[in-house]
């Protein structure tokens, strides 16, 4: 069964974001997406034909990451996109970032300058479940850095697609209209659900 992109539409017109950048990212997010359900095809494919041992199944298999947290990644960006970008002010989450960092607009701080980082990739609020702490990841590749076991809970892209249209070189500024649109309610939610699993 193949994946289906999402329709992130409703974010067109949303305040720092061009619609030609908005729309461009769509058309990338959505590549992949188209090849995801390649991979996956490919890779039925092989293991129908008793080649599991191939080098070519090895190499489809190590791209595979690369491609679906392409797509995850990119679904978890848009879907904390649209808000009005004002940050809890009471609640658990409001309660977890403000111990991660001694207070919320410490953890904040924290979370502009991972984001501001040299080199392309993503900057991740994590919640580990495990332990029922919150921590800010660099993601250099989609598959590479990923906190095991973490669930995101707001996710920023950080590769030049997303900002340059629009920033040029500015990734601070992006960062700040980034933040002015998350929607607080999705990440709250995206707690929730990873408490209800957590293991304590």
């Amino acid at each position: 069964m193949s994946y289906e992109p999402m329709d992130f539409s409703e974010l067109l017109g949303m305040d720092g974001f061009s619609n030609q950048l908005l729309e461009d990212h769509f058309k990338l997010y959505q590549g992949y997406v188209t090849e995801t359900n390649e991979l996956l095809e490919s890779l039925e494919e092989i293991a129908a034909d008793g080649k599991l041992a191939s080098t070519e199944h090895a190499e489809l298999r190590r791209r595979l990451g690369w491609e679906f947290d392409g797509m995850r990644l990119h679904e978890l960006y848009f879907g904390n996109l649209g808000g009005d970008g004002r940050p809890p002010s009471s609640g658990e989450l409001y309660e977890r970032l403000s111990r991660a960092r001694g207070g919320i607009d410490s953890w904040l701080a924290e979370f502009k300058a991972v984001g501001s980082m040299r080199g392309v990739g993503w900057a991740i609020l994590y919640f580990d479940s495990a332990a029922g702490r919150v921590h800010n990841f660099w993601i250099a590749e989609h598959d590479s850095g990923h906190g095991v076991g973490g669930t995101p809970l707001l996710v920023m892209d950080v590769w030049e697609h997303a900002f340059m249209a629009d920033y040029g070189t500015n990734r601070d500024q992006y960062i700040q209209a980034f933040l002015a649109n998350v929607d607080w309610r999705v990440v709250e939610g995206r707690l929730n659900a990873a408490g209800r699993m957590s293991l304590r």
